[in-house]
């Protein structure tokens, strides 16, 4: 049905709060990234208007941080969209402060709570092969 897939990966060994934290942020990132992936706007028997969301599934899947960064190796190859989600924006308070705890990280050795993949439906399963469904 869909020609482009939408993965969230979260790191399985977080917080609840951690987890649902980082898919909420990455989902977001994905909208951003690929504003033609959102639907039209929500309205009710009221005539009352609701947001926007994607038009498309999200699966989210687990995995440990090796797990993350073999799927965002898998992605940057892919030239897939890659929404990114590092450990140390867990103490930042603002998006500008989490820009530079992510640029501060080692790029080839990142550590990773989550990421958010889109792009065509074999190259993100290509990425995300080996790793589970969220449970």
């Amino acid at each position: 049905m869909f020609d482009t897939k939408v993965a969230l990966i979260v790191r399985d060994d977080l917080a609840v709060w951690q987890k649902l934290n980082v898919a909420a942020f990455l989902a977001t990132g994905v909208a951003a990234a690929r504003p033609e992936a959102l639907g039209e706007p929500y309205e009710d028997a009221a005539g009352r208007r609701y947001g926007r969301m994607l038009g498309q599934p999200m699966m989210v899947f687990a995995a440990d941080l090796a797990g993350l960064q073999g799927a965002h190796r898998q992605a940057v190859a892919r030239e897939l969209a890659i929404v990114p989600y590092v450990y140390a924006m867990f103490s930042t308070g603002h998006d500008a402060a989490n820009r530079e705890a992510f640029r501060a990280g080692d790029a080839e050795n990142l550590d990773f709570v989550g990421l958010a993949l889109h792009g065509p439906k074999k190259a993100v399963d290509k990425a995300v092969k080996g790793l589970k469904l969220h449970t």
